[in-house]
C-alpha cells in the first residue's frame, strides 16, 4: 500500500504525533519526518522556558515542513506538525496542494497524563492549555480524519489506515 502524498499527523502535544507518525510511515512504505526537528533554536528555547510559540514563530518552521511535504508530492511521506489552527494548515496546503491531514484526537486529561510520562521531551504540560485553546480542528472542506488516540498505538495507526482509505475512496 502506497500513498501518493504527504499525511500530516497533527495534534495537540501528547497526542503521540512522534508515535503514530514513524508506524503509518512503515504501514506505507514511505519516508517519516518529525515536525519537531523543522523548528529553530530560538523556538525550542521558548518552548523549553514554558513560553508558548506566537504565529510569527510557527511561520519559518511551517514553512520548512510545507517545503518537506511539498518534495514528497508524487512519492509520499508522513510528518508530524501539530497544526493546530485553520491558517497554519492552509499554510501547509499552499506549499503542497495534495497534503492530507489525520489529526489525532483524545481527551484532555488522558493527553496530560500521557505528557507527564514523557522523558526528554521539550514540550512542558503547562503548555497544554495553550494548545487546546489554540486547536481548531478540520473543518468539512479540508482534507483529513479525526481519529481518537485511546487505543493503542497500532489500532490507532489501522484506525488511521482505514479511515485514509474511506477518504481516498469517497475523493475517486
Amino acid at each position: 500500500m502506497n500513498i501518493p502524498h504527504a499525511v500530516v499527523v497533527m495534534g495537540v502535544a501528547g497526542t503521540g504525533k512522534t508515535t503514530i507518525g514513524p508506524l503509518l510511515a512503515a504501514r506505507y512504505g514511505v519516508p517519516y519526518a518529525e515536525g519537531d526537528d523543522f523548528h529553530p533554536p530560538a523556538n525550542v528555547s521558548k518552548m523549553s522556558a514554558g513560553t508558548p510559540l506566537d504565529d510569527d514563530d510557527r511561520r519559518p518552521w511551517l514553512d520548512a515542513i510545507g517545503g518537506w511535504a511539498h518534495g514528497r508530492g508524487g512519492l509520499g511521506g508522513v510528518v508530524s506538525c501539530s497544526a493546530l489552527k485553520r491558517s497554519y494548515r492552509d499554510r501547509l496546503r499552499a506549499a503542497a496542494p495534495g497534503v492530507v491531514f489525520v489529526h489525532l484526537t483524545g481527551d484532555r486529561a488522558l493527553i496530560e497524563d500521557r505528557m507527564s510520562h514523557r522523558e526528554g521531551h521539550f514540550m512542558p504540560t503547562a503548555l497544554l492549555d495553550s494548545q487546546f485553546a489554540t486547536l481548531q480542528p478540520l473543518e468539512p472542506d479540508e482534507r483529513g480524519v479525526a481519529v481518537e488516540v485511546t487505543g493503542s498505538p497500532e489500532e490507532i495507526t489501522e484506525q488511521a489506515v482505514a479511515a485514509l482509505a474511506d477518504l481516498s475512496e469517497a475523493a475517486s
